[in-house]
């Protein structure tokens, strides 16, 4: 599986006023079921507010289209679905992004993202440590093999490191911590 197998899946639910411990219960199971299907990846829930009603987006990857695809036309997902409509206001929002990941809120056009200077601020502290400590790190494979060393060659392993983990360790925890600040208007 190469990263340009992933496809994310989003997933969006306003849900009717009062309805949302029915529905958190409901979301944590499906969750559950979700995760046992071939090629999941991971899920992220981001919790917000659309016309005064909870808005519920969750970001599934899988490994292929077909596997995604499998997840969706299931019976299991079917009968979920099914069982949630009675709290949802605008029914089960379903958009498939090949080749996409989100840091930030991913939004229609209709919804706001958080303003840029909020992401800039969280995109700084994550990257703003690891710029400190991954050269840190490098340094005695550094003196080891000198010639790894050289500036060009040391820089591209250096930022190679930090944009690895900060696009699939450190982004999508840290703007789950912040999703509520990132999205307070």
């Amino acid at each position: 599986m190469t990263t340009d197998d992933v496809v994310t899946l989003l997933i969006r639910h306003r849900v009717r006023e009062g309805q949302e411990q029915e529905y958190e219960s409901w979301l944590r199971r499906i969750i559950g079921i979700a995760k046992g299907y071939p090629g999941h990846l991971g899920i992220d829930v981001v919790r917000d507010r659309k016309d005064g009603l909870h808005l519920f987006t969750s970001v599934l990857r899988f490994a292929s289209t077909s596997q995604l695809q499998t997840w969706l036309d299931s019976d299991e997902r079917r009968r979920l679905i099914e069982e949630v409509s009675h709290l949802l206001a605008d029914g089960d929002q379903v958009e498939i992004n090949p080749e996409r990941e989100f840091w930030f809120t991913p939004a229609p056009a209709d919804v706001r993202q958080p303003p840029r200077w909020k992401q800039a601020c969280v995109t700084f502290l994550v990257i703003l440590p690891l710029s400190l400590l991954v050269p840190l790190l490098w340094q005695p494979l550094f003196r080891w093999l000198p010639w790894l060393g050289g500036y060009l060659l040391s820089n591209v392993l250096i930022t190679l490191s930090i944009v690895l983990l900060v696009v699939y360790l450190f982004m999508p925890p840290v703007t789950r911590f912040f999703a509520g600040w990132l999205n307070d208007r």
